[in-house]
């Protein structure tokens, strides 16, 4: 017994070690980000449901190589030059978190699923690089993206697990930025897994949410009063906001495409 769980723990503990650049680039010599590179992985590998065909990633790897490489090398910390405004620096974490997280899948061997204590060894053991500094994903996601302060980014960023949000199959740019990150929180709170009434009692309403509402909710009620009036700021069938909130488990099944038949 002893000795299964040993051999279970060393094999978190090898997900946990910092996860290689695919190669290697000066920060001297980046230019714009190559969103072109994980445009194409996006359009070529996930589908209309925002799962990811891993397997076909990991035979052709050239292009989320070239952008993580990118992302490893350069970033608004060591390369500010590149990312002249504030939507330029919010579309480029956005991306780069999700090429990171996508990245690191498939550098830890396509874990079924993120939870459980894997959960702590690939979020917040595991490093990964951004702009030359060492950081876990649980790091970047509370300690540099949610500092920006922009609450729908939690409807954009995606770690890969069944409950993320829709990965959407095009890249945030600066230049559309608000409309994309508009677009996607009112898709994720048209979908009944993240926003609901429950029937289970007619005469008391209870309202189900997503999760994602429960990890973080000084966001959301920085600038709603409550998480079901933040919900309902992006959508067009009212929640009723004096109903009793629950939340909805949240899968962390990785969220890849179902095998293709022979």
């Amino acid at each position: 017994m002893y000795k299964i769980v040993g051999l279970f723990l060393v094999s978190l503990l090898m997900g946990c070690a910092s996860v290689p650049a695919p190669r290697v680039i000066s920060a001297n010599d980046a230019t714009d980000p190559p969103y072109g590179a994980w445009a194409r992985v996006l359009e070529k590998h996930v589908d209309a449901e925002g799962r990811v065909d891993f397997v076909a990633i990991a035979a052709d790897r050239a292009d989320l190589d070239e952008f993580v490489a990118y992302v490893y090398a350069a970033g608004p910390n060591n390369r500010p030059n590149l990312f002249p405004t504030a939507q330029h620096v919010l579309a480029f974490h956005i991306n780069a978190y999700n090429a990171l997280a996508m990245h690191k899948v498939i550098a830890t061997g396509f874990p079924e699923t993120l939870g459980g204590l894997r959960k702590v060894a690939f979020f917040a053991l595991g490093k990964v690089q951004v702009g030359g500094e060492a950081i876990s994903l649980y790091d970047y996601e509370n300690k540099v993206i949610r500092v920006l302060k922009e609450p729908r980014i939690h409807f954009a960023l995606n770690c890969m697990s069944v409950s993320c949000p829709r990965l959407p199959r095009e890249v945030f740019i600066a230049e559309k930025l608000e409309a994309q990150l508009e677009r996607e929180t009112r898709r994720f709170f048209a979908e009944a897994r993240n926003a609901a009434v429950s029937s289970k009692d007619t005469e008391r309403p209870v309202v189900s949410l997503s999760e994602i509402l429960k990890f973080f909710p000084e966001d959301f009620l920085a600038v709603a009063p409550s998480l079901t009036a933040y919900a309902n700021r992006y959508r067009e069938v009212k929640l009723p906001e004096t109903a009793k909130v629950e939340f909805v488990d949240y899968d962390w099944t990785v969220n890849r495409q179902p095998k293709k038949a022979p």
